[in-house]
């Protein structure tokens, strides 16, 4: 039973408050985080967005309502709602629009990601492939694909679209961090570290995938060198947050191990597969 209690503690739990963790500002102790690229694209962000993110919700929103058909209005509000925390919302929003504009690609990214968001992972995966084509796939949307067959326990399958996106763009390190997380929760450790150094050393890598790196260095009882690599060159204050953090991930990871048979297992990993 110790087994299977250890076993439960590595897999992955596509829940709000797991990505919330991870995803919404990524600073400080935010940072352990899947990363992907981002889904929405140059023209709905061409648009003068204001920087505050419940500003930026309540601007679109009212774009939105005033004229719901607008297909960009309602890509900006859903993912102004999405940043705000607003899941369910920004689904629904995103719903209507791909209804009124089945064809519409970047609307369907925008769904399919917000499904993944609300945890519908495989209604999620069949938006998503309806928001490209084999002829000409998109990197980012393969990769957000592998998160959530990676969400259903299709490891080996998430693993295929994650070779599909790095063979259209090479070491690109949001991948190899979906991939590297992908062998984390199979338990392949030493795979999951090699994969997520490779990201790691990419200068385009962002603060989450040092954090995602760390953490799985942790898992394998190396504390002292994850919790070097979790503060990295950052300022004391965030560091020291890192650092709590990714104690805290660890300290679950412990728990669960001592858990009496039958007790609810705590998952000590990060979660997969954010766009933006």
């Amino acid at each position: 039973m110790r087994r299977q209690s250890s076993h439960a503690g590595f897999r992955f739990l596509c829940s709000a408050a797991m990505t919330a963790l991870l995803a919404a500002g990524l600073g400080g102790c935010q940072t352990m985080s899947d990363v992907t690229g981002s889904l929405t694209s140059s023209s709905s962000k061409a648009q003068a967005a204001p920087e505050d993110p419940q500003r930026a919700a309540e601007v679109y929103g009212e774009r939105y309502r005033a004229n719901p058909k607008d297909a960009q209005a309602a890509l900006a509000y859903g993912q102004a709602l999405r940043t705000t925390g607003q899941r369910a919302q920004a689904a629904a929003v995103l719903e209507q629009a791909t209804i009124a504009h089945p064809s519409n690609k970047e609307l369907l990214a925008a769904y399919g990601r917000a499904l993944a968001d609300n945890g519908n992972s495989q209604a999620a995966f069949d938006v998503l492939s309806r928001a490209h084509t084999p002829a000409n796939p998109d990197w980012r949307i393969l990769s957000v694909q592998g998160t959530t067959l990676d969400k259903m326990g299709k490891h080996d399958e998430a693993r295929r679209y994650y070779t599909s996106a790095l063979k259209i763009m090479p070491e690109e390190p949001s991948v190899l961090s979906n991939l590297g997380l992908s062998y984390m929760l199979t338990r392949e450790l030493p795979q999951s570290e090699e994969t997520l150094r490779r990201a790691y050393s990419n200068p385009r890598a962002d603060g989450r995938v040092r954090q995602n790196l760390a953490l799985v260095v942790g898992l394998q009882g190396r504390f002292a060198e994850a919790e070097t690599i979790a503060k990295g060159d950052l300022p004391a204050e965030e560091a020291a947050a890192n650092v709590a953090y990714l104690r805290e991930m660890l300290n679950r990871k412990d728990k669960d191990h001592s858990r009496p048979p039958g007790g609810k297992a705590t998952v000590p990993v990060a979660a997969l597969s954010r766009p933006d």
